[in-house]
């Protein structure tokens, strides 16, 4: 489509009223259905002030009732009182809002820990047809909207560039990612109980992620057990270790944080701070993953757990749902014949370079020991 078709009338392709999504608002006369009706979540303080240019362009182009600043409501109100009034309209027989909810889409500007914080709640709602998910590269690494086709660099915030973002969510395929859940367990210290989760200010990317009672029948004696769930990737040692320290400063120090390219910078000083690129040789054997973790795996659906021995060279484990992560980065390399012929005899994982081991649907073919549980979400293909 031509940016010179850009107009209102292209606009009310996406537009949704008021009523449909205000409780007890006063019904509207609405003569035709848009074609891809949208809600609009952003991430106010994502990109520095990218977050709150964008929130203003989305107002000014859709009604202001569709569009949702995360800094003033959470995800889960939002989306539970919408979809609690479509419900009441579909009962009294309103076709305009029924039709509404089977072609609605979502747009989610923000990091990944943003665009994993709206597909748990999507999740949570248990919705007989969930709204697939289009996501707005907004944070510093944007593993998730990479993925998908929709780039690793913050957006344009103007008028033309968000039409044109809007253009591509009407004509994106919808696909399925898979949704992992987390069962982790850490031994009981010696010197009495101990919660390392309480104080700790988690991101959203980990989603509903907590401590499970003592009387859960998941609770094994001698350990904490805890559960969650993550749509990115999991990682344990070093590369989690920078990744919670970059999210603390984030926390503590916003203003720092004014844009991707500062981000990044701060996040590789943050890396090199904590010994990221030092020798193995240089390094305590403490950090080594094998010190502190043992990883045991099924090959087979309905097998025995068997434990894998872990190389003393190897500081973090990497359950990886993305093509890529960290920013990007690709484990596997352009995919050859030879590379596939060598990924399908390993079958469960790969050793990567020399601090990583990688675990991946890749070679998992989805993880679906307890039953395969996908979200929906938006996928740009490129023209």
């Amino acid at each position: 489509m031509a940016h010179s078709n850009f107009g209102e009338d292209f606009l009310k392709n996406f537009k949704i009223p008021k009523y449909v999504l205000v409780p007890k608002s006063e019904s509207e006369n609405v003569p035709d259905v848009p074609e891809c009706p949208v809600l609009v979540f952003i991430n106010s303080r994502s990109g520095g002030q990218l977050g709150g240019d964008l929130l203003v362009t989305y107002r000014s182009l859709l009604n202001e009732t569709q569009v949702f600043d995360l800094g003033e409501e959470t995800p889960d109100k939002v989306l539970s009182r919408i979809y609690a009034n479509l419900e009441k309209l579909k009962q009294n027989g309103d076709e305009f809002a029924t039709k509404i909810q089977e072609k609605l889409r979502i747009i989610v500007a923000g990091g990944d820990g943003t665009a994993g914080w709206l597909l748990g709640v999507v999740s949570d709602l248990k919705l007989s047809h969930s709204p697939p998910i289009a996501t707005v590269p907004l944070g510093t690494g944007n593993n998730l909207p990479f993925a998908f086709g929709w780039g690793k660099k913050n957006p344009g915030t103007d008028s033309q560039s968000v039409k044109s973002f809007l253009n591509e969510v009407k004509k994106a395929k919808e696909m399925k990612i898979d949704s992992w859940h987390l069962l982790m367990r850490m031994k009981t210290p010696k010197d009495g109980p101990l919660d390392p989760i309480a104080p700790l200010e988690l991101p959203h990317s980990l989603h509903a992620f907590g401590r499970v009672s003592d009387t859960n029948e998941l609770s094994v004696e001698g350990y904490h057990t805890f559960r969650g769930g993550f749509w990115n990737y999991f990682s344990m040692g070093m590369d989690a270790q920078v990744s919670y320290a970059f999210h603390t400063e984030r926390k503590l120090h916003p203003e720092k944080f004014k844009n991707q390219f500062s981000n990044q910078s701060t996040y590789a000083k943050i890396t090199r701070s904590q010994g990221w690129f030092s020798s193995s040789l240089s390094q305590s054997s403490s950090r080594n993953i094998n010190q502190f973790a043992k990883l045991m795996i099924m090959k087979n659906h309905g097998g025995h757990w068997e434990e894998l021995q872990i190389p003393p060279s190897i500081k973090s484990i990497v359950c990886l749902n993305l093509p890529s992560f960290s920013g990007g980065f690709n484990p596997w390399g352009m995919p050859t014949r030879r590379r596939h012929n060598v990924s399908s005899r390993h079958h469960l994982l790969n050793w990567i370079q020399i601090s990583f081991l990688i675990i991946s649907n890749k070679f998992f073919g989805g993880f679906d020991f307890a039953g395969r549980i996908y979200s929906t979400i938006c996928r740009r293909w490129p023209h």
